[in-house]
């Protein structure tokens, strides 16, 4: 019986072990406090023992390991914990310092290791095997190996930023560090990061092949003074006359990749991101000192970066928060697992036909009916569309292909929706309409099927009065472009019953989709808050900002695009339809915006629509780029001069008009959950990834500076900056949204 709680250990005749790393009641290993004391015993093992010759490091599961486990880092971020901080930020450090030792201790053992990666390696599961001495891989295009930390806030902190540059140098290591990207086997081959790739069932014996066939070489001296090992258990860095690939730092060539490198980042980050910072640090300051000195270094980086509240943020709603609502944590209990077999969708339109196509890719039968034969079809080319460019860059077969567009079924026929276990509404903003289509396909539903509406911000306890069964009836909000878009908002009605929202999430799992859970209201959670970002980009230009400078400072937030360019990317008809509407609805209790002349004149004066009619707040001419019309000037009257502005104040009205709204929504229970508001508001329009979503970021700022911050802009600006009751009561107690609302188990580490 094997000793280790996580590996198990085979010794064959020739002396090598056979280290089978399968972690119970897990689908995923991942680096553990049980995983690394039982890896801390097997390297004295491997060293200690004259009958092993060598060692073959693989996986007992489908993946080689997930990486780190980030609920530990979720604890640590931020200095959280007993004792004083200096005390708390050594222990942190000795502590990730530990598991650096151990993989030098793993590379330094004097015997060979083999990485046998039979599948995903990614983040700390990498650093394993890139402390190995020669790595092997299945050749499967599903497997992904690299370093993604710094998607969610952190670094390497397991050797990656000192290991991967001395192996394939900082000019190719960087982008992939930097960036978070992952290989297939045949790519991470190509870029030095793999030995060899071979078919899955001749990976273990390739393994050994390698190992006999180096054992039977002379050991060397390690060193002057060192022991004699085997020549291929010492690392390239290692070796006597090792230089960097493509030049050390200070070099020629070195030190124009991170002067070309710091500049590249600074323009893309802004400074927001402090991960990527530390990463040109530790790569560019450890590539100039052995290897462990290397390591200290990332490990003092590493340190820093998980004192710095931002990386908090991250790292819980990125990861943490984003995982719990991925797996359920807001459906229903006690209402039994839910498959849709058969969806129908009305409206072929880039949504309708969206959701068509990741619906057919997990495996549902897809009625796509529209009011004419061609736009149905129409919808049906774009699934198309996508699986020729998949095809093409080997992501699919020609066999998979067809059958997923054999699921799709175009029509104008509503009985060919008989039998559907949910149908999903997606035609235009109209309530007429809708009501219309809604009295024709419900009835065609299956027994215990559900009716959905994809509307963005037309009210659903509303929409639901044309249903016969409104408690059957929720929204279910996408986001375009449907196949790249991860965020789901599943919208309650008065009416909607928790059965229907269990199946509306059950659903949404089965499309591989991340759902956040709202209450009705005009335009929803995402849709109301996503709009004070572009309105006030408009407010700035009715204010005689320069439009290249409201461009710019949207894009220092760290918002993924600036306001007037998406303006035009949503298309300044639609929101003007939806302003009218809205006008219409509330009567005498519309409030209205800086903004709502500005884009009547736009649309109806000048037909500057947008993007899709080739002008709107930019021209884009059909052989060149796009860029502002130089007509804004004159629109937004009297320009104020560049000098006379604070950029700081700028950026605060872009992020905090935001988060304010994010927490009426929160105040009026339209978000019930801190996890729902701040997931959604990264992942559904791209709220500053930084900051960990708005109430984070109030969180970060302090209640009451923020409550204090908004007051001086309401002064200067007008009401729509006037904090609600709830932020007060939170300023004047000290509260904060992570220690007041979270999940018991965030409250802790709140």
């Amino acid at each position: 019986m094997t000793p280790y709680e996580n590996f198990k250990f085979e010794l064959d005749a020739d002396g090598i072990a056979l280290i089978t790393w399968d972690m119970p009641g897990r689908s995923m290993n991942v680096l553990s406090q049980s995983s690394m004391a039982d890896m801390a015993s097997i390297i004295e093992k491997i060293m200690s023992d004259d009958a092993i010759k060598g060692a073959v490091l693989t996986s007992g599961k489908d993946a080689f390991c997930a990486g780190a486990d980030l609920s530990m880092m979720g604890g640590q971020a931020g200095g959280s914990g007993s004792g004083s901080q200096e005390d708390r930020v050594k222990a942190m450090y000795e502590g990730n310092l530990k598991f650096n030792m151990l993989l030098r201790g793993l590379e330094t053992c004097g015997k060979p290791v083999v990485a046998a990666i039979n599948g995903t390696a990614l983040g700390g599961g990498l650093e394993v095997t890139l402390a190995c001495h020669y790595r092997i891989a299945s050749d499967n295009p599903k497997t992904q190996i690299g370093l993604p930390e710094a998607k969610v806030g952190l670094l390497p902190g397991g050797g990656g930023t000192q290991r991967l540059p001395r192996l394939i140098g900082a000019q190719a290591a960087l982008p992939l560090i930097l960036q978070g990207t992952s290989l297939d086997p045949q790519k991470a081959l190509k870029a030095g990061i793999l030995h060899k790739v071979v078919p899955a069932a001749e990976l273990i014996p390739a393994a050994k092949a390698w190992l006999k066939e180096g054992l039977a070489q002379p050991k060397v001296k390690l060193g002057k003074k060192g022991p004699e090992v085997y020549a291929i258990a010492i690392q390239p860095w290692d070796r006597e006359g090792y230089k960097v690939p493509g030049g050390d730092p200070n070099g020629k060539g070195g030190s124009q990749v991170f002067t070309i490198g710091n500049a590249t980042l600074h323009k893309q980050t802004h400074g927001n991101f402090p991960a990527q910072k530390f990463i040109m640090s530790c790569v560019y300051e450890g590539l100039q000192v052995p290897i462990e000195a290397g390591l200290r270094i990332e490990t003092r980086y590493f340190t820093k970066l998980l004192m710095d509240p931002r990386s908090k943020a991250m790292i819980r709603s990125l990861f943490l928060s984003m995982q719990e609502l991925a797996k359920g944590a807001r459906r229903p209990s006690g209402v039994p697992a839910f498959q849709v077999k058969k969806l129908g969708i009305l409206g072929a339109g880039m949504m309708g036909a969206g959701i068509a196509y990741v619906s057919a890719q997990a495996g549902m039968e897809v009625v796509l009916l529209d009011t004419d034969q061609a736009n149905a079809e129409k919808g049906k080319a774009y699934s198309e569309k996508l699986l020729k460019k998949a095809l093409e860059r080997g992501k699919t077969t020609q066999e998979k292909a067809d059958k997923l567009l054999g699921l799709i079924k175009p029509t104008t026929n509503y009985d060919d929706l008989k039998g559907a276990d949910l149908v999903i509404e997606a035609v235009f903003e109209s309530r007429d309409i809708k009501a219309e289509v809604t009295k024709k396909a419900e009835p065609m539903l299956a027994a215990g099927g559900i009716y959905g509406s994809n509307t963005s911000t037309l009210p659903i306890t509303g929409l639901a009065e044309a249903s016969a069964k409104p408690d059957n009836f929720i929204g279910i909000h996408f986001f375009s472009p449907v196949d790249k878009m991860q965020l789901v908002e599943i919208i309650m009605g008065k009416k909607t019953s928790d059965e229907t929202l269990a199946k509306a999430m059950d659903y949404v799992k089965q499309i591989r989709k991340t759902p956040i859970v709202v209450n009705d209201s005009r335009g929803f959670y995402t849709s109301r808050c996503f709009g004070t970002y572009v309105g006030e980009g408009l407010a700035m230009l009715g204010e005689g900002v320069p439009p290249a400078m409201i461009e710019n400072v949207g894009k220092m937030t760290g918002m993924p695009m600036a306001p007037l360019a998406l303006n035009d990317e949503v298309s300044l008809d639609l929101a003007y339809k939806v302003r009218e509407q809205t006008k219409k609805d509330l009567g005498d209790k519309y409030v209205g915006s800086p903004a709502d002349d500005l884009v009547k004149k736009m649309v109806v004066d000048l037909g500057r629509v947008g993007k899709k009619a080739g002008k709107g707040f930019y021209d884009y001419p059909a052989d060149g780029k796009k860029k502002l019309w130089p007509g804004l000037a004159d629109l937004a009257g009297k320009s104020q001069d560049p000098d006379d502005l604070d950029v700081q104040e700028l950026k605060n009205r872009f992020l905090y008009i935001q988060a304010l709204e994010a927490a009426r929504c929160f105040e009026e229970g339209v978000v019930t959950d801190v996890r729902d508001a701040d997931v959604g508001a990264i992942l559904g329009w791209g709220f500053a990834p930084w900051a960990g979503g708005p109430l984070s970021l109030i969180d970060m700022v302090g209640t009451k500076e923020f409550v204090e911050a908004c007051d001086k802009l309401a002064q200067k600006y007008g009401p729509r900056f006037t904090p609600g009751k709830l932020l007060r009561d939170m300023a004047e107690k000290g509260d904060t949204f992570y220690g007041r609302f979270a999940p018991s188990k965030e409250k802790a580490a709140a």
